[in-house]
């Protein structure tokens, strides 16, 4: 019963104060549109002070000190009293009789944190019109290494300042690094896509040049009105880290199950026991291992001097083999000279015969032939 009462009684206060209001219906009003304090809105004042402080760090001492003037000036136009305290290294601001504006102390604590963050002067007073704000981002907790942390934020900087330059034009910030925070100012577009590329920076998740890419892309959609209402994934580049080495998961092997603990291994105790070492006496001990150093010494001399000995030992002479080229080549003089000789008795006896004249040499033959004649019979 309470339930359903209870759903009952939303219902009946459900929408209740969701009722059309004539500004909302008026077309011609910009809802986005700042307005311009107008100090007749309340020309009552503040009921109570409102004050903020700040440290500065002691390098900011002095550029303080000689800026402080044109702050005051600023801050007074708007009925904020300040305060610079050199002893305690404070910044002061806090709220009037004069002051008007119930958020111009926001505004004035924005200020100080900024001129305390290094930003010059003339820069920080923007930050009290209503439409410049500030984030100032908190970088040295997002990695440990110091060493990784510098070159991570030389990334942002980038060589003579331009990457910080080409990020300040598109996304129509000031931004400054400085120690271990980044202070930029402009809308809340800007600042939202100011931190997004700070953080992946410095955490090592995307380098702010493709940042840049991806911005100057989107500049040059936002030219076309066919596109306004579109997805622009699609035409926005896709950037992947190649410098991350996978881990190559190791399949582990799987061992029989035993349901057995494996052997205790024996202690050093034991291993003496075994040896008979641990029933010797001290001395005897003492030379035992007097003599195993010995021993160890004589071994690590005899390698030294064979070492040494190394270097005068003469190199192996060649052999007078047939199987050397030199051998070889001399072989091949003589068979050449002897078929050489060969051919040159061939060719004498063929120049014999061909003086010889034919009557003699049948009249020789015929000789010869009686005389084997004679001898047979």
């Amino acid at each position: 019963m309470e339930e359903n009462a209870e759903k009952a009684l939303n219902k009946k206060h459900k929408g209740k104060h969701d009722k059309p209001k004539p500004w909302d219906e008026d077309p011609n009003i910009d809802h986005w549109k700042v307005d311009k304090f107008d100090p007749t809105w309340n020309e009552g004042g503040m009921l109570e002070v409102s004050s903020f402080s700040t440290l500065f760090p002691q390098y900011r001492e002095k550029y303080l000190q000689e800026a402080w003037p044109v702050v005051k000036g600023a801050l007074k136009e708007y009925g904020v009293a300040c305060e610079l305290n050199l002893v305690e290294g404070s910044m002061t601001v806090s709220t009037t009789r004069k002051t008007r504006d119930p958020y111009i102390i926001v505004k004035a604590r924005d200020l100080i944190r900024l001129l305390s963050r290094s930003v010059p002067a003339p820069q920080a007073i923007k930050i009290l019109d209503d439409e410049v704000q500030c984030d100032i981002i908190k970088i040295s907790n997002l990695v440990r290494n110091k060493e990784r942390f510098v070159k991570r934020r030389q990334h942002l900087v980038g060589p003579n300042s331009s990457t910080l330059k080409a990020l300040e034009i598109l996304t129509g910030c000031y931004i400054l690094v400085q120690g271990n925070t980044v202070a930029a100012m402009g809308s809340f577009k800007g600042l939202k896509q100011v931190r997004r590329i700070v953080e992946d920076c410095i955490l090592n998740k995307m380098h702010p040049v493709y940042h840049i890419k991806i911005l100057m892309m989107k500049k040059e959609l936002e030219k076309d009105p066919a596109l306004a209402n579109e997805n622009w994934d699609r035409f926005l580049p896709k950037f992947k880290k190649k410098n991350v080495k996978q881990k190559k998961v190791k399949s582990k092997e799987k061992k029989p199950y035993t349901p057995f603990p494996p052997p205790q291994q024996p202690s050093k105790i034991d291993k003496l026991l075994e040896s008979g070492e641990y029933f010797l006496s001290e001395r005897k001990k003492d030379s035992k291992k007097w003599q195993e150093r010995q021993e160890r010494q004589a071994e690590k001399t005899a390698e030294n001097k064979r070492k040494r000995e190394a270097a005068y030992i003469p190199p192996e002479e060649l052999s007078k083999d047939s199987s050397q080229p030199g051998n070889q080549m001399n072989d091949d003089v003589a068979a050449i000279a002897k078929s050489l000789k060969e051919k040159a008795k061939k060719f004498g006896k063929q120049k014999s015969v061909e003086n010889i004249n034919p009557e003699a040499y049948i009249a020789a033959s015929g000789e010869k032939s009686s005389r084997k004649k004679l001898k047979c019979s």
